[in-house]
């Protein structure tokens, strides 16, 4: 597995994206911590990697302001904070699936955790279970679409066709979460992104 991170590292650097890699969570969240000044606020994209790392409440606990939706029920109030985490210093989520060529690969629903990983916030973070890493770009928009969004959907409490289905069927209509695909293939400024990829298998 190592030899595999130690390529895809190379090629996230070719793409003006940093690329660490932890053997366990414990270590790569404490690194995060330290990378984060004090007096930075911060987004939080929905994550379940990011959720199993419970790093929004130790940074807010560390006294950061940290903007993370899912601590509010309120429709309104969700909306309130993903607009507000789109203009914070640092932004940590997820990712639905990588390339070993450096691809990041997200299909989203409101657009809002796409739009941060894009442009907003100065530094962004995000977290990966080597589970999450595929051969090829089609290999990891295959997995996005098939694997992750189905069961981000359900997580979701969507009734969503891919469900049952256990697959993306190119439902349309209100229940649809796919909304946004995006793959991010670089970066404009270096140093921006940092992938952090962690030897364990997180989230979906």
């Amino acid at each position: 597995m190592r030899e595999t991170v130690n390529l895809i590292i190379q090629n996230l650097s070719k793409r003006n994206i940093n690329g660490h890699y932890f053997e366990t969570s414990d270590a790569a969240k404490e690194a995060i911590l330290t990378w984060i000044p004090t007096d930075a606020t911060v987004g939080i994209g929905n994550s379940r990697t990011v959720k199993d790392l419970d790093l929004s409440a130790t940074l807010s606990d560390k006294g950061h302001i940290v903007y993370d939706k899912t601590t509010v029920q309120t429709d309104r109030g969700k909306k309130l904070l993903k607009k507000k985490a789109l203009m914070t210093d640092w932004y940590i989520t997820g990712t639905n699936a990588l390339s070993k060529s450096g691809h990041l690969v997200n299909i989203d629903h409101s657009g809002s955790r796409v739009a941060a990983m894009l442009y907003g916030p100065d530094n962004v973070i995000i977290v990966i279970g080597v589970n999450k890493i595929e051969e090829t770009l089609d290999d990891a928009l295959n997995r996005a679409r098939n694997e992750a969004a189905p069961r981000n959907a359900l997580r979701a409490g969507s009734e969503s066709p891919c469900i049952e289905a256990g697959k993306c069927v190119e439902c349309e209509g209100t229940h649809r979460i796919c909304n946004a695909f995006v793959t991010v293939s670089g970066q404009a400024d270096a140093d921006r992104m940092r992938v952090v990829i962690i030897n364990e298998a997180l989230g979906f």
